[in-house]
């Protein structure tokens, strides 16, 4: 027993001493997993978009001139589809800032904007600020120095000579600093990059993100129209900037002059994923909340008015139901059934037209051959009067057909005509759609189905006459000769006596010329 008791202290040593050694190794193998295996991907964050810090075309810009949520000072000059900040004139400066107060602690800002110029160099460039107070004017792009705040510069001129324009520089200021023009503010940058956005075929796009106290520019290029085609510019970390502030946007020229138009301003409230935004209800105070809404009882007030002046001065409007302005499937259906029908009236119209042109024609050629029928009945001492009298006959025979037929098919037109008008105004009287439309309608087709028939029988029918039967006009007697033999020698005679005397004539005057020579 004494033995064992002696023993006791040392196994618990080698238990403590093992356990030890375990749980060492255990969290030493767990701190190389951590370490070796990636990290998981950070979730985005929420976006909301806000449509009273925002501007974009169409419509950009109201009656009056004036931009919904914004101002414009200076040059700037609002149209329907973008703000032009500054024209290309000299010594230009406008600026657009947001009239309310924006308390994000993150955002997104998506600016769209082009540069144009003539020349090869521009000036002096376009900024984009958020900072505490409003700065409507100033040397700094068009608007005010010592800012407090952040501002994105897109400088387009050199003004240190070290050719590193066009760039895009980031400038934080605490209300105290004075921006260094003669160095292109490289000496207060908090990051730049290189990027040439004058004249691009397509608009500029930029978009700044700040978001958990780091500021984002990324750009795209202008050389491709996808939106999304974005490049990373500069990132500045652990950056804090003021939560209240204005959005604003401004440029400035100077001794060369480029057209600064912007052609949107889209920002994003930005929230953890695990964080939700407040409502945008609890968001609009309650001053505000309270003159909308007296601005829209005067509004509906007028309104009243209004509808009560309109129906005293048109009584017989008062309880007519408002017609759908939009079309249902029937009713489109049945309007395309009536247009139909009424191009195959005119169609009708124009063939009935044609058919009275053949029938004058047809009785017009038929008194022709009647009258000269009667004409050679007067003068029996031809002998083809018999033959001439049978042709004629068969003629007039087959035209007196081709009238029959004519009439038959312009008596169907008639009937086809006269049932397109009852169905028309059966379907305006009863209303469209109905059964008996759809069968005056199948009528009308038989109809003309019938008479392209007759058509085709006629043209065959003239195609298969024989040669023989043809129109052919009567033979002329033989008419005697108006020259007899005698004539014809005497004038013989007579040419050849002129054509002798004249040739000797000729041969003594050359032989009495020359006695001369």
């Amino acid at each position: 027993m004494a033995v064992s008791i002696a023993r006791l202290p040392a196994v618990n040593l080698q238990t403590l001493a093992l356990t030890f050694l375990t749980a060492v190794i255990f969290h030493r193998s767990m701190a190389d997993l951590s370490v070796g295996s990636p990290p998981a991907p950070e979730e985005p964050p929420h976006r909301r978009f806000e449509y009273k810090y925002s501007f974009k075309g169409p419509h950009l810009s109201q009656s009056d001139g004036s931009i919904p949520f914004w101002i414009h000072t200076g040059n700037a000059i609002p149209s329907a589809d973008q703000v032009r900040i500054t024209p290309s004139l000299r010594s230009q400066r406008g600026s657009v800032w947001t009239k309310n107060r924006v308390n994000f602690e993150s955002w997104e800002a998506e600016v769209t904007f082009r540069v144009t110029g003539r020349g090869r160099m521009g000036a002096d460039g376009l900024a984009v600020w958020f900072t505490t107070e409003q700065g409507l004017d100033g040397p700094v792009y068009g608007a005010a120095d010592k800012w407090n705040g952040v501002g994105i510069f897109f400088d387009s001129f050199d003004n240190d000579g070290k050719k590193n324009n066009p760039t895009i520089l980031v400038v934080g200021n605490n209300g105290q600093l004075v921006y260094d023009h003669q160095n292109d503010g490289t000496t207060q940058a908090l990051g730049t990059c290189l990027r040439d956005f004058r004249n691009k075929p397509y608009p500029i796009r930029a978009k700044i993100t700040y978001y958990k106290k780091t500021l984002t520019v990324l750009i795209n290029n202008g050389f491709t129209p996808d939106k999304e085609d974005y490049e990373f510019c500069t990132k500045i970390e652990n950056m804090i900037i003021p939560t209240e502030g204005f959005f604003g946007i401004s440029a400035a020229t100077g001794g060369l002059a480029d057209d600064h138009d912007v052609l949107s301003f889209l920002l994003f409230r930005l929230s953890e994923p695990g964080q939700q935004p407040p409502p945008a209800e609890a968001e609009i105070p309650k001053e505000e909340k309270d003159k909308y809404q007296e601005e829209f009882q005067n509004f509906q007030q007028e309104l009243d008015k209004k509808k009560e002046a309109f129906q005293k001065e048109h009584p017989n409007v008062q309880g007519e139901p408002i017609e759908d302005p939009y079309e249902s499937v029937s009713d489109r259906e049945i309007r395309q059934v009536f247009e139909g029908q009424n191009r195959i009236h005119l169609e009708i119209k124009q063939v009935n037209r044609q058919l009275a042109m053949l029938l004058d024609e047809q009785r017009r050629y038929v008194s022709i051959v009647t009258e000269e029928m009667a004409k050679k009945g007067g003068h029996p001492g031809s002998g083809q009067l018999d033959s001439a009298s049978q042709q004629l006959g068969s003629i007039v025979a087959a035209q007196q057909e081709v009238l029959r037929n004519l009439n038959e098919m312009r008596s169907s037109f008639h009937e086809s005509l006269k049932q397109i008008g009852s169905a028309q105004h059966q379907g305006n009287a009863v209303g469209m759609g109905t059964y008996e439309t759809i069968q005056h309608f199948n009528d009308i087709k038989e109809h003309l189905h019938t008479v392209k028939r007759d058509v085709d029988h006629l043209v065959q029918r003239n195609v298969q006459i024989p040669g023989d039967k043809a129109v052919k006009c009567p033979e002329l007697p033989p008419l005697p000769s108006c020259l007899s033999t005698v004539h014809f020698v005497v004038v013989i005679v007579v040419q050849s006596v002129l054509f002798f005397c004249y040739i000797m004539y000729k041969s003594q005057q050359e032989a009495a010329a020359k006695k001369f020579f």
